[in-house]
C-alpha cells in the first residue's frame, strides 16, 4: 500500500489574495531578513490584516536553517500562540516553519526526532501555510524538512506526513524579479527533484506523470526565466508551477543519491547553494545507476526529445542534456568549477563519504554504492569525469 498527500494549492496571478479568506486571529510568519527587506513580508501582513488577522514576524532564518534557529522560533511561537503558521521564502524558511510548527504543537520533542514513523498529533493549535518566493525547492508541496546540525557539520533529513502544509500559495509575483543566478540555482533544483523521484526505488504511478511534466517544463522554461525573467511572465509562472509539481513527488516518491551527495557536500561547503551542489552530482549519479543495469531514464530522455534504444543510451543522453542545460544557465558541472579546491576535497573526503552512507536518500537509489564507490563519485564529480564504474 502507498499514499499520496499534498496541500490545497492556490496558484497563478493574485493567488496571494486567498489569505483574505482565512479564519482565525493570529498568524506567525517565518522568513529570512532578505525577504523582509524586499517587502514581501509586509505584503503578506497587509493581506492578513484585511482579514482581521494579526501577525508576528520571525525573520531570522539562515540558509540551511540550524536546529538552534528552529528552537528559537518555536519558543517565540509558543509565546504568541498563533492559529496559522506561514512559511514565506525559499526552502530554508519553509522547512524552518514546518519544524517550528511541530515544536509549537509538540514542545515535548526534539527536532531530531521528527519522523514519518511517529504520530505527532498536529493541528491542535494551528495550521500551516507555505508561500514560496523562489521556484525550486518545492518545500511548499511536501512534508520534508532539511535542517543543519552545526555541531556535527551535517544536514538532517527529517519529515512527517502530518507536516504537509495545509495550504500552498504559489504566486509568480514573488519570483518575477529574482536575479538570474538565484533563478538558475533554484530552477535546476526542480530538475533534480523530478529526475530522482522518477528514477528512485520508490517511484510509483501517481508521481511518474508529475516527474515527467516537471522535467519537460524545466528544460523548456528555465533558460527563458534566467535570460529574461522580469519580462517573461510565462516562464516565471511555469517555473513556479514546475517547482510545486516536482515538490509533490518528494513526499510521495523520494529523491536519491544526488541529494545524498549534495546534502553531504552542502553541509561542508556552505558557499555553494543547495540546488547548485545537488545538480552538479545529478549527471554523475544518472551514469552510476545506469552502469549498474538498474536505470529508469528512457521516458525522461524521450520527454525532452532524446529518444533512446535502451536504458544505457537514455542515461547517457539524459546526463548529457542535463550538463548542457546547466552550462546554458551558467552553472558549474563539476566541484572544481564550483570553486572547491583539491585540498578541501581531500581533507574532508572521509567525512563527506560517511555522511552519504548514513543519509536516508542513499537508500532510495536503485543502485546503492559502497563506501569506496562514494569516494570515486566525489572524485569524478570534482574532475568532471563521466562515471565508468
Amino acid at each position: 500500500m502507498w499514499f499520496f498527500k499534498c496541500p490545497e494549492f492556490f496558484f497563478g496571478e493574485d493567488a496571494l489574495s486567498q489569505l483574505e479568506m482565512l479564519p482565525g486571529k493570529r498568524a506567525f510568519i517565518v522568513t529570512d531578513a532578505n525577504i523582509a527587506q524586499l517587502g514581501f513580508a509586509d505584503l503578506v501582513q497587509k493581506t492578513l490584516a484585511s482579514a482581521n488577522i494579526d501577525s508576528q514576524l520571525f525573520a531570522k532564518v539562515e540558509p540551511d536553517p540550524s536546529l538552534q534557529t528552529v528552537q528559537q522560533g518555536a519558543k517565540a511561537m509558543l509565546k504568541y500562540e498563533p492559529d496559522w503558521v506561514i512559511g514565506l521564502g525559499g526552502g530554508s524558511s519553509m522547512d524552518a516553519a514546518k519544524a517550528m510548527w511541530i515544536l509549537y504543537e509538540r514542545p515535548d520533542i526534539e527536532p531530531e526526532s521528527i519522523s514519518p514513523m511517529e504520530d505527532l498529533g498536529l493541528r491542535q493549535k494551528a495550521r500551516l501555510i507555505c508561500i514560496p518566493t523562489t521556484a525550486g525547492t518545492g518545500a511548499e508541496s511536501n512534508y520534508g524538512i532539511v535542517l543543519t546540525d552545526t555541531a556535527a557539520k551535517r544536514k538532517l533529513t527529517l519529515g512527517s506526513r502530518e507536516a504537509t502544509p495545509d495550504i500552498a500559495i504559489v504566486d509568480p509575483l514573488f519570483t518575477k524579479n529574482l536575479p538570474a543566478a538565484i533563478t538558475a540555482d533554484t530552477g535546476i533544483d526542480v530538475l533534480s527533484h523530478a529526475i530522482e523521484a522518477y528514477s528512485c526505488s520508490w517511484a510509483n504511478d501517481f508521481t511518474d506523470g508529475l516527474c515527467l511534466q516537471a522535467t519537460r517544463m524545466v528544460f523548456n522554461y528555465l533558460p527563458r526565466a534566467v535570460t529574461d525573467g522580469p519580462n517573461d511572465e510565462e516562464a516565471r509562472e511555469k517555473m513556479a508551477n514546475a517547482a510545486s509539481i516536482a515538490g509533490m513527488t518528494l513526499g510521495n516518491s523520494q529523491v536519491a543519491l544526488a541529494h545524498a551527495l549534495g546534502h553531504s557536500a552542502g553541509a561542508l561547503f556552505k558557499t555553494i547553494p543547495h540546488g547548485r551542489i545537488t545538480a552538479i552530482f545529478l549527471p554523475y549519479t544518472i551514469e552510476y545507476v545506469a552502469n549498474g543495469g538498474v536505470g529508469r531514464y528512457a521516458d525522461l530522455a524521450a520527454m525532452i526529445g532524446h529518444a533512446a534504444s535502451d536504458e544505457a543510451e537514455a542515461a547517457q543522453k539524459l546526463a548529457a542534456a542535463t550538463r548542457d542545460l546547466m552550462r546554458q544557465v551558467k552553472l558549474p558541472t563539476s566541484l572544481q568549477e564550483a570553486g572547491i579546491s583539491a585540498d578541501e576535497l581531500e581533507t574532508n573526503m572521509e567525512t563527506l563519504c560517511e555522511h552519504v552512507m548514513i543519509d536516508t536518500n542513499t537508500l532510495m537509489s536503485r543502485r546503492i554504492p559502497e563506501l569506496a564507490e562514494v569516494e570515486k563519485l566525489f572524485q569524478c564529480a570534482y574532475d568532471g569525469r563521466s562515471i565508468d564504474f
